[in-house]
């Protein structure tokens, strides 16, 4: 998606060979309008997969995922990273490691949104080495939905993980595909 690719050539910021900088539309502050057209090319490529529902992980791939469902007219669900005094019943949870900060987490779904027989297309920000991905397959799966599809906004397409959600047979989409990164450079 050339759009998206120019913005981050131009407000994003390669720290390293691992981290990309794109709090100032993506993150932290979110360009609507940029969310916006990424639902809808999310929506475009997937518009033969049969989704029933779209489904995220908090909090950074809600943008992007909300864009899409609103493009697609379906139902968001929004799996936790955080566990909730109020989330007891119907939870099922699956421990993710997060490169980005160092350390554990457990990913939580309420399955009450999340039926046996729902097509689930999994939206994020970024997809990497890919552990976010398979935990959020992993407990939709065990609600008993389908994964038609995997759209990240941006892969990191010289880590694994695009590669190993593609071997386990996951079709999976990138907006914009990163070839390697060091510190100023973005190469697509």
């Amino acid at each position: 998606m050339e759009l998206l690719k120019q913005r981050i050539l131009r407000d994003g910021r390669a720290l390293n060979e691992h981290v990309l900088l794109v709090d100032s539309f993506l993150n932290h502050q979110v360009d609507v309008k940029l969310m916006k057209a990424c639902g809808e090319e999310f929506a475009r490529r997937f518009a033969d997969a049969g989704a029933t529902r779209i489904a995220t992980i908090e909090s950074s791939g809600i943008a992007p995922a909300a864009m899409t469902a609103l493009a697609m007219d379906l139902p968001m669900v929004i799996l936790k990273k955080s566990v909730s005094s109020i989330l007891k019943d119907g939870i099922i949870q699956k421990e993710v490691f997060s490169f980005t900060k160092n350390a554990p987490y457990l990913l939580t779904l309420k399955t009450h949104f999340v039926t046996p027989g729902d097509r689930v297309l999994l939206i994020d920000d970024f997809l990497a080495n890919g552990e976010a991905a398979f935990g959020g397959i992993a407990l939709l799966e065990q609600a008993g939905a389908q994964i038609v599809g995997v759209g990240t906004v941006i892969a990191k397409t010289f880590q694994p993980g695009m590669d190993k959600l593609r071997a386990a047979g996951y079709r999976v989409e990138a907006l914009a595909p990163v070839k390697g990164m060091s510190e100023g450079k973005i190469e697509f």
